[in-house]
């Protein structure tokens, strides 16, 4: 499974980006429908850090404490993507997104991908 991010760049403070990742090639038997998927960042000299992550139906969703409220997940299972909407972005928001699938369609907590994407680098400045 390919994994392709996009959406990233540098904004202001209080500002709004909607990261989207698109994915193919898949096994076989399955489609983007099979899957749940994430996001997760990584700042520099911080560890990887789970964003969110929605199920494949798109009715059960969960974000990570530091972006509660402002973050929220979506996918559209007719054109493959999932997409992340960021709200009033902080500084310390800046990092690397990556997008990832995880093969169980339900997801169980922590999210635990199977396949990761490329990253798209978000620059928050203040």
């Amino acid at each position: 499974v390919q994994l392709q991010a996009s959406g990233g760049g540098l904004v202001q403070a209080g500002g709004s980006l909607r990261l989207s990742c698109t994915a193919s090639g898949f096994p076989s038997g399955f489609s983007f429908s099979s899957y749940s998927m994430g996001w997760f960042r990584q700042a520099p000299g911080k560890e990887r850090e789970f964003v969110a992550a929605v199920i494949w139906s798109g009715t059960r969703s969960s974000t990570g404490d530091s972006v509660k409220g402002r973050f929220s997940i979506s996918r559209d299972n007719a054109k493959g993507t999932v997409f992340l909407q960021m709200n009033n972005l902080k500084p310390e928001d800046t990092a690397v997104y990556y997008c990832a699938a995880d093969r169980n369609p339900y997801y169980e907590t922590p999210f635990s991908p199977s396949y990761w994407g490329q990253g798209t680098l978000v620059t928050v400045s203040s």
